[in-house]
């Protein structure tokens, strides 16, 4: 269990803040995006969840929380096929399947989708993505 948070006031924590943190939201739910306060010595201090994994999330002993000063940006996709290989280029990221191959941009939108009978691999240089099918084919992909 993580939990990192993005203190939303300037003042500098001292080392160990983050146990201070953990005992003072022990028991508490927490969502990746909201934000929340917690009181210190008779202050609420806000902060914003970039992430809790789970979410939502229940903090607890073992929870591992971080502190960040910059935006963090998580998104996740959640496919129907076993995932083979993710290949990340320029572009974005190719996920291959045992018989299909995914384009996605940075933004995790889809590009390019194909499928193919006989897949054997996929390579991806700087701008180009290559599937090599068949025993003798290559496609070249310029996303």
């Amino acid at each position: 269990m993580r939990l990192i948070l993005k203190p939303l006031f300037e003042v500098e924590l001292p080392p160990g803040f983050e146990d201070i943190l953990r005992e003072k939201l022990r028991g508490k739910e927490v969502r990746t995006g909201e934000t929340i306060e917690v009181e210190l010595l008779g202050k609420a201090l806000p902060f914003k969840v970039l992430l809790a994994e789970p979410s939502p999330l229940i903090v607890g002993e073992n929870t591992r929380i971080e502190l960040s000063t910059s935006d963090l940006s998580v998104f996740e996709l959640e496919f129907e096929k076993p995932i083979k290989d993710v290949i990340p280029f320029d572009g974005g990221f190719v996920v291959a399947f045992e018989d299909e191959v995914l384009i996605l941009n940075q933004e995790g939108q889809k590009v390019y989708r194909e499928e193919f009978e006989d897949l054997n691999g996929v390579r991806a240089s700087k701008k180009e993505v290559v599937v090599i099918h068949g025993k003798k084919r290559l496609k070249f992909i310029k996303p």
